[in-house]
């Protein structure tokens, strides 16, 4: 019973500014008709929907225009990664309906693959002019970048001649130097307004173990240098970032235009395109906050279902369709701005309405005792399996003496525009018979334990006699003989706040008590078939997954993934 999609090719697509960029270097011939993009994640953590934006972004660029996207892991920085982030990313991007191969070649890559070349190219630099060995410390090469209205100061150190920097540079390689007594910094400007172009740092030491490359290495290069530089082996046409980057393209462009300059790269070099990045309402994207949440357990772990990362995403019960179709929606552009949540759920609800099936459940039960109605009958009832799709049949399920309701669905004292259950009041069965409320029982603490009711027994839905009852309540139930009992989690935001971080404030304050609520709930007897990440509409609920992991054959357990309706902010 699957009702996950994996592409929206059906989807109109929208133009953006970074189409018409391809458009007009397609039309120019720049790079003779070929797109390459890439996603280069840091397998430093589970990704998260911001991340999905940028993998539907790039991966549905090189697809729409016959090309290719790169899978490329960012690993330059050994002690935060493991092969449990990479392995993690690469399920997530296969999930969400993405492919690195064309034409029968993989497209997988890493940036510890290029360590040589990488170290190689800074070799060139030195013995350029293009970059030197400062042996400052940390805190004088803060003290001496500068400010905004004031340039930076040279380091003392600057001026090495190319032989004495090589020198230093191949002994850092060596390790015979301990961390932070030497870095390798490009030779800029200390003027420039671009606090970016001060002579960055491009290599440091570290000895730590890196999850590939082990202890081969223990000098590492930083980001902004081993990146564009991986761009341009790969052949890479349009790197797509997120704004954050923007003013890091004048060094990107500087360290490739060098490399050319030196015959290794040839022109056209890839070209730095920046997108502003996603920013959902009540959740977070920080991968700091969210291992805080992680680590202090204020949640169940990365796909915990309350979590924005994908494998929560997917664990609660979201589909590739609906994030692709939500990255559709909100389109691409080149400020940044919040998206609210509720955008997302309804497009999570867009996907799934049209495959769904539907489904009773009970969350809150309450026994509904029909006193008129024989002790061992049975009377079988249908309803569809998707009321807009006839041709997919229906399904069958018995009413007996004895139901389950849900509790709010009768009230000893209604209060106005009541229409449910309460002495003297009819109501339909859905599906099923008109009953009328003859009393009810509670216990020694005032509880009500049982509602009486006595049915019609010429009132069954769709039959003749139906139309003789006019009644205003229609209420929800499964036969307590035949009913599946199973646990049913029910999710919600997991922060009560639009923006749980907004002014430095401490986001932990802003999370929701009420984010999940385990019901012990009955289903009716289908359900107890379905199998893990089938996805149902509970009717009247929303819409459910069968968890991924926790659900056994027979025996699925069921999450919320989205009420039918957003209640938020009404």
């Amino acid at each position: 019973m699957s009702t996950e999609r994996t592409d929206r090719t059906d989807a109109p697509v929208a133009s953006n500014f970074i189409r018409n960029v391809i458009d007009e270097d397609n039309r120019n011939r720049k790079w003779a008709g070929r797109v390459e993009t890439r996603f280069p994640p840091e397998p430093n953590g589970y990704l998260h929907v911001g991340h999905a934006k940028s993998i539907c972004l790039n991966f549905g660029v090189a697809r729409d225009y016959d090309g290719v996207c790169h899978l490329r892991f960012d690993d330059t920085n050994p002690e935060k990664e493991s092969m449990e982030y990479a392995d993690s990313i690469i399920e997530a991007v296969t999930w969400l309906g993405y492919s690195w191969e064309k034409s029968g070649q993989s497209h997988l890559y890493f940036a510890s693959d290029y360590y040589e070349q990488l170290y190689h190219f800074a070799e060139i630099l030195i013995e350029r002019g293009k970059a030197y060995v400062d042996s400052q410390s940390a805190d004088e090469m803060r003290a001496n970048r500068g400010s905004l209205t004031e340039p930076g100061r040279p380091s003392p150190y600057r001026d090495r001649t190319p032989a004495e920097n090589l020198d230093l540079f191949r002994r850092m390689r060596a390790g015979e130097f301990a961390e932070g007594e030497h870095v390798l910094r490009a030779k800029i400007d200390m003027a420039s307004p671009n606090f970016n172009m001060r002579d960055p740092v491009i290599y440091r030491i570290r000895f730590a173990h890196h999850y590939r490359t082990g202890d081969t290495w223990c000098v590492y290069p930083m980001y902004d240098y081993a990146h564009c530089i991986s761009d341009a082996i790969e052949g890479i046409t349009h790197s797509l970032c997120t704004l954050e980057f923007e003013d890091h393209r004048p060094l990107y462009d500087w360290v490739l235009d060098q490399l050319a300059q030196a015959g290794h790269f040839k022109r056209p070099l890839p070209q730095q395109i920046e997108f502003a990045r996603l920013n959902v309402t009540y959740a977070i994207t920080s991968k700091r906050k969210l291992l805080q949440l992680v680590t202090e357990k204020h949640v169940e772990g990365w796909d915990d279902p309350r979590m924005p990362t994908i494998v929560g995403l997917r664990r609660r019960g979201f589909t590739p369709g609906s994030i692709q179709l939500f990255c559709d929606r909100i389109g691409v552009s080149k400020a940044d701005s919040w998206i609210d949540m509720g955008v997302l759920e309804q497009s999570l609800r867009d996907d799934l309405d049209a495959v769904a099936p539907r489904a009773i459940a009970v969350l809150d039960p309450l026994k509904l005792i029909i006193d008129n109605f024989p002790d061992d009958a049975e009377e079988a009832c249908t309803a569809p399996v998707h009321p807009h799709h006839p041709e997919r049949g229906s399904r069958a399920f018995p009413l007996t003496r004895e139901l389950w309701i849900e509790r709010e669905d009768f009230n000893e004292h209604p209060p106005k525009g009541y229409f449910r259950l309460f002495p003297g009041n009819k109501v339909r069965l859905r599906y099923g018979f008109v009953v009328e409320c003859t009393g009810f029982d509670k216990d020694e603490h005032g509880k009500v334990t049982a509602v009486h009711c006595n049915y019609f027994a010429d009132s069954k839905s769709g039959t003749e006699g139906s139309n003789n009852y006019k009644v205003k309540g229609n209420i929800h139930w499964v036969s307590a003989k035949h009913a599946y009992a199973a646990e049913v989690r029910v999710y919600d935001r997991l922060f009560n706040e639009p923006q749980p971080d907004a002014g430095g404030r401490d986001f932990l304050t802003a999370l929701n008590p009420n984010s999940k609520r385990v019901a012990q709930a009955y289903l009716e007897p289908g359900a107890a078939q379905m199998n893990a990440e089938d996805r149902v509409q509970f009717e009247r609920h929303g819409y459910f997954v069968a968890d991924r992991y926790d659900s056994q054959p027979g025996k699925p357990v069921f999450n919320r993934i989205v009420s039918l309706k957003d209640s938020w902010g009404r």
